[in-house]
């Protein structure tokens, strides 16, 4: 627009540019400009043709700067059009070029990766099952190893036992490890895993329900059986001595069913925290509680009986003292022995020093013969007020006797206290036995009462 057509046209261009500009303010402002506001009804046909004037006017302006510039307009359009053709033309050749180079791409490139990928997957899947093969021959060897070796054992793995076959309680052992091995296997089912898809197949479910179950209760029993057979004295057989080989045969057949039991005692979610924790094994310290269990029942029981007659009271306490006389033994024994490695237990889990401390955590006590003869005491006094107060010949009797009685239990307790040959007797001394246990001795005889 040339200044002259700015002067003579009215029209406000600045408002209608502006940003903030506003059609219903715009409009308000030609209403009021023309009208009263408290004129009823209001006239708009002024504000209107003021509106559709400008308009024209504004189209009138337009026409004439389109017919002054055609002729600069049509050129510019033109030289865009041309423009645009090279543009086009150029760029087609350039996709042409870049879907060649695509097609040449996909040829030399997508389909080698494709036929690759395959061959990766199968190759996967081969790898994937030779080590599944692998991991099913290793299970199948461990379970025919802990065949041979239950074969080993009289009376499990062979049922027909061959002439000249002779129990190897040494087998116990590597049975047990065998065990630990196929239990550690089949455990392992994270990705990437030696026991990942074992569970699947038929082969291994069908090796681990009869044969590695079965074993595994086997090798259980046979050991929890020798150590309730557990006997180093001669108290009761009435044989003066044992020889050294019979000694150490016991000790070695007791041994190794405890390590069994050590090896094969069940272990819990253990977290692989620096931090130390603690592990009993369950087995191991159930099976001696049994042991002592049994000890504490026969002898209470048979105590009983001789009490109310008398004449067998000699005989029952010799089978007593025989039994405390196995429980030091066995006290020295597991004393003695220390826990094997355990292949499976996580390097943050404590391990005791030897097999006594755990049993005497668990019992709660410093000593198994001092522990014998104190709850056999709390035991005793109950079945002697029994006695007593039942009345009768066995009352009176027992009544009438009752220093010989306490003689014969002190010098049952000094007994049964004195370890059985073979075994050391430690920092007790034979000669200072009744000194050293005198307060099971009191608390025995105090169990008679007054």
């Amino acid at each position: 627009m040339t200044t002259e057509e700015e002067e003579t046209a009215y029209i406000d261009y600045e408002t209608f540019l502006s940003p903030t500009f506003s059609p219903s303010s715009f409009a308000n402002t030609l209403v009021l400009g023309t009208n009263n506001p408290t004129d009823t009804p209001l006239d708009l046909s002024t504000p209107l043709s003021r509106v559709l004037f400008d308009s024209q006017e504004i189209n009138t302006h337009i026409d004439t700067l389109t017919s002054k510039s055609a002729l600069p307009l049509l050129n510019h359009t033109q030289q865009q059009t041309a423009s645009s053709a090279r543009i086009v033309q150029e760029i087609d050749s350039q996709v042409a070029s870049l879907n060649d180079g695509y097609k040449r791409l996909e040829k030399e490139v997508l389909v080698r990766y494709e036929t690759a990928e395959e061959v990766r997957a199968v190759a996967g899947r081969l790898w994937e099952t030779v080590r599944l093969g692998r991991s099913v021959g290793r299970c199948l060897q461990l379970g025919r190893q802990l065949e041979i070796q239950l074969a080993e054992v009289a009376g499990t793995g062979n049922p027909v036992k061959t002439i000249g076959q002779k129990e190897d309680h040494r087998a116990l052992v590597r049975c047990s490890n065998t065990l630990l091995s196929l239990r550690d296997l089949l455990s392992k089912k994270g990705e990437g895993e030696e026991g990942q898809g074992l569970d699947r197949v038929e082969v291994v479910r069908t090796l681990q329900t009869t044969v590695v179950n079965p074993a595994e209760r086997t090798a259980i029993t046979k050991s929890q059986q020798i150590v309730r057979e557990f006997s180093m004295s001669t108290l009761s057989t009435g044989a003066n001595t044992t020889t050294y080989a019979q000694t150490a045969d016991t000790k070695s057949r007791t041994t190794s069913a405890l390590i069994s039991l050590y090896l094969l005692s069940p272990i819990a979610e253990i977290s692989k925290s620096k931090k130390t924790e603690k592990w009993e094994p369950e087995l191991l310290i159930n099976s001696l509680q049994d042991y002592l269990r049994t000890a504490l029942t026969s002898s209470l029981a048979s105590l009983t009986r001789s009490l109310a007659t008398l004449p067998t009271l000699d005989r029952t306490l010799l089978e007593v003292a025989a039994r405390c006389q196995n429980i030091l033994a066995l006290e020295s024994l597991l004393s003695a022995t220390t826990p094997p490695p355990h292949p499976t237990l996580p390097s943050t889990v404590s391990i005791p020093p030897n097999f006594l401390q755990p049993l005497l955590t668990s019992l709660e006590t410093g000593s198994l013969a001092s522990y014998f003869w104190r709850t056999l005491a709390g035991g005793l006094s109950t079945k002697v007020a029994e006695i007593t107060n039942k009345g009768g010949v066995s009352a009176r009797t027992l009544r009438t006797n009752k220093n010989s009685v306490r003689d014969a239990i002190k010098e049952c307790v000094v007994r049964g206290s004195t370890p059985p040959a073979g075994v050391a007797a430690g920092k007790v001394k034979a000669e200072n036995v009744e000194k050293t246990w005198e307060r099971e001795v009191g608390v025995m005889i105090g169990a008679l009462g007054k």
